[in-house]
């Protein structure tokens, strides 16, 4: 059987450890020595970075590929384009804007397809939060709050759901309107989160915390919106009042780029209890990581 990751849950969290731990060996395995991986992306942005070194950590050569390259759905079908880079490549990641195209290629192709980001999830920065928290407090994270502050985004999702898979309390605060659906909150429950809830108000966001994680108020293509989710989200920026309720050795995380003074205040971005650049490393790790233990799986299974 062929293993994906399009979501962050399309592992158990067995499996997850299994990611994670192969994230932090010092000792990679080269499964795609001599082997071709296509990176597409709709979205370009420092992601190929990460990605591109994973491939070559692993022995393998990365091929990019960008939007006018590719054309999916316009030139030919999602299905077509993953059949026909399947010829030459062992992994597809994609950055896309629309899930359902990951899904689509995925059905078609008997290779791994790894989501780099869609408008749904974003697996591999959860993998690197995960990684990030891991340094910090050690691999058993069970009873632990994570705590969200902003908007509920693709990447506020899956990092939801990871570190319910941890055994990790996660918390929300959110203001109305961009806060998770009931059905995600249900979902983080089952995968092991001792609780999962929403708070619209942003006065104590940050009581009682481990991690408390934000994001920008407007991602990539949603810039028109700025002028309408600004006064909106002003109230749930973290600074350091908030990061003060946290517990005394919590840390901040935001998977950048940041809007400084926008959704965090300089003095929290880059202050001793931030750890931003760990997790930006991390973000190698996470690829690497996903695309061994992926690749791995795959074969083990046929």
């Amino acid at each position: 059987m062929t293993r994906h990751l399009l979501e962050i849950d399309d592992l158990n969290p067995e499996e997850l450890h299994q990611v994670l731990d192969r994230c932090t060996s010092a000792h990679p395995v080269h499964v795609l020595d001599g082997r071709g991986a296509a990176l597409i992306f709709e979205k370009p942005n420092r992601t190929r970075n990460s990605t591109e070194m994973a491939v070559v950590e692993l022995g393998g050569h990365p091929i990019y590929l960008t939007p006018d390259q590719v054309d999916i759905d316009g030139r030919e079908s999602a299905e077509d384009v993953a059949r026909t880079l399947a010829c030459y490549h062992s992994v597809i990641a994609a950055r896309v804007f629309d899930h359902t195209v990951l899904e689509r290629m995925a059905g078609a192709v008997t290779i791994p397809v790894v989501n780099l980001l869609s408008d749904l999830s974003h697996p591999l920065q959860a993998i690197a939060d995960l990684l990030t928290i891991r340094a910090e407090y050690g691999p058993d994270l069970a009873g632990r709050t994570m705590t969200w502050v902003g908007d509920y985004s693709n990447v506020a999702r899956s990092l939801g759901f990871a570190c319910a898979m941890q055994g990790m309390g996660v918390r929300f605060t959110c203001p109305d309107g961009y806060a998770p659906p009931a059905a995600d909150l249900e979902r983080m429950a089952e995968l092991g989160a001792p609780w999962a809830e929403h708070d619209d108000d942003p006065a104590d966001a940050g009581k009682g915390t481990h991690v408390l994680v934000t994001d920008a108020w407007y991602s990539m293509g949603q810039e028109a919106e700025k002028a309408l989710r600004k006064p909106i989200f002003e109230p749930y920026r973290v600074d350091r009042a908030m990061l003060d309720q946290a517990e005394p050795d919590a840390i901040f995380l935001h998977c950048l780029p940041a809007h400084r003074g926008e959704e965090v205040t300089d003095e929290v971005l880059d202050g001793p209890q931030s750890r931003v650049w760990p997790e930006a490393q991390n973000r190698l790790a996470a690829a690497r990581g996903a695309l061994e233990w992926l690749v791995l799986a795959s074969e083990t299974d046929r």
